[in-house]
């Protein structure tokens, strides 16, 4: 059985779509369907059915489905030993989505440079779904805020950075109190549904503090925007104070010990690419 057959069996049930997948694996959809055609008269059974535009797996394909993954896993493992340790195939790396357009650039540099045969597969979400896309080998990795709970047996977080909450204001308020400003002006509320809107909102209780809400959303670039536009003003985690500054916005420090989100690396320590996670370790200070 050819492991490549394999792959795109995966590719394909992840991406609910021939056309996606062969756009992701650079094939055209025939050859695609060519080889998926091909594992299934090597296993003997359907593996993949049509559901009106998108496709997915047969009864017999969801009981495969895990034991693929593992055997490409397995597959880049034995690559990876064969050559001196030298990390091969590919990395799938999770990304927290609030993260995403600050850290990405300046990491994949990195990678590459140490690791120039290495692919890099960059899947973003929220934090709580990246670790449990981690645990079930998905993933390689996560760059994730802090888990809530202990980490599953064989896993490590570890810290790269604290991102304390400021407020984020229109440069024209930028001398103005951050109290008054979450009070008095239209306030944009990073979503409660994740960790770092969960940490604003608990300062804003401990504060006593009732913001005129206008809007909550789950993107902190979007709500960058929102205040570089003038809509109104965040408290969010201190995320890429560069790239905030250099929309014209005035990021306020809170008075005392603000609190802050806790964003590190979560991964498999049993896994191949200890490598790779020990570089991210060590450069976190020139990445993050």
């Amino acid at each position: 059985m050819d492991t490549k057959y394999l792959h795109s069996f995966i590719s394909v049930v992840d991406c609910g779509s021939f056309a996606e997948a062969a756009r992701r694996l650079n094939l055209t959809s025939a050859a695609l369907a060519a080889r998926i055609k091909a594992l299934e008269e090597d296993i003997g059974t359907t593996l993949i059915m049509r559901a009106g535009r998108n496709v997915k797996p047969t009864d017999a394909g969801m009981k495969i489905v895990d034991r693929a993954r593992s055997i490409l896993r397995d597959t880049r493992d034995i690559r990876a030993i064969a050559n001196n340790d030298e990390p091969l195939g590919e990395l799938r790396l999770g990304v927290a989505t609030s993260t995403l357009a600050a850290l990405t650039p300046m990491l994949l540099r990195k990678i590459y440079a140490r690791y120039p045969r290495m692919s890099v597969f960059i899947e973003s979400g929220a934090s709580s779904s990246l670790e449990e896309r981690t645990v079930s080998r998905h993933l390689d990795a996560a760059i994730m805020v802090e888990p809530v709970y202990a980490t599953a047996k064989g896993f490590e977080w570890q810290l790269i950075k604290k991102e304390t909450l400021v407020v984020l204001a229109p440069g024209r308020l930028g001398n103005e109190d951050p109290f008054k400003l979450l009070a008095e002006q239209p306030f944009l509320r990073f979503d409660r549904s994740l960790r770092g809107g969960q940490i604003a909102e608990q300062y804003l209780r401990k504060h006593r503090i009732v913001p005129n809400e206008r809007l909550e959303i789950d993107t902190l670039i979007t709500i960058a925007h929102l205040v570089s536009d003038g809509i109104g003003v965040a408290l969010v985690p201190d995320w890429a104070p560069e790239w905030v500054e250099s929309l014209g916005i005035s990021r306020l420090a809170l008075p005392n010990d603000a609190p802050a989100r806790n964003m590190g690396i979560f991964w498999d320590t049993r896994g191949t690419h200890a490598g790779i996670i020990s570089m991210i370790l060590e450069e976190a200070g020139s990445i993050f």
